[in-house]
């Protein structure tokens, strides 16, 4: 099974997949980090289309098209901020994947690029979030035959490890 997950180093933007997810926050309409790149590369648009969504609570997931990004289609989930890990960031967290795995059924798509959600700005710990991505990416492939490639676009060295220790716990 964990030949369809895959752990790349490179910009999230640039990947011919059917889907990036943006980590978001709650306005859909452009920020720091991976949020404001992918806006910054998809033009326009994006920011044009995420306006008629009147934003995301933390834990769901919106999708929109592309636009001038290879991937077809954008999905936006907003992880939690890290407060201590005791006000429901783990479950949040994975309902992030969750409700973005659920996307990804209904529009039949057989490719995803998650950057590390929330380890960034919101300080979620970089092991603990890649344990959770780990968890519900295996549950998904499990079900959802359709799904040929999981890609974790680590930002760097430490996240990248984490991910690699996750995925090697997991088997």
């Amino acid at each position: 099974m964990n030949n369809t997950i895959e752990l790349v180093s490179t910009d999230i933007t640039t990947l011919e997949v059917d889907c990036i997810v943006n980590a978001a926050n709650n306005s859909l309409l452009g920020g720091g980090g991976v949020d404001g790149a992918i806006h910054s590369a998809a033009g326009p648009g994006l920011l044009e289309e995420c306006r008629k969504l009147d934003g995301c609570a933390t834990g769901e997931a919106r999708i929109t098209k592309g636009h001038s990004l290879p991937a077809q289609y954008v999905i936006h989930t907003v992880g939690p901020v890290w407060r201590g890990g005791a006000t429901g960031e783990d479950d949040l967290l994975a309902s992030c994947y969750q409700k973005s795995f659920k996307l990804v059924r209904e529009y039949n798509l057989q490719s995803i690029a998650f950057p590390a959600i929330s380890t960034g700005i919101y300080g979620f710990p970089k092991q603990r979030a890649a344990h959770i991505a780990i968890r519900e990416t295996q549950r998904e492939l499990a079900e959802n035959k359709g799904l040929a490639r999981v890609l974790f676009v680590c930002f760097n060295n430490e996240t990248r490890i984490a991910y690699n220790k996750a995925l090697l716990e997991k088997r």
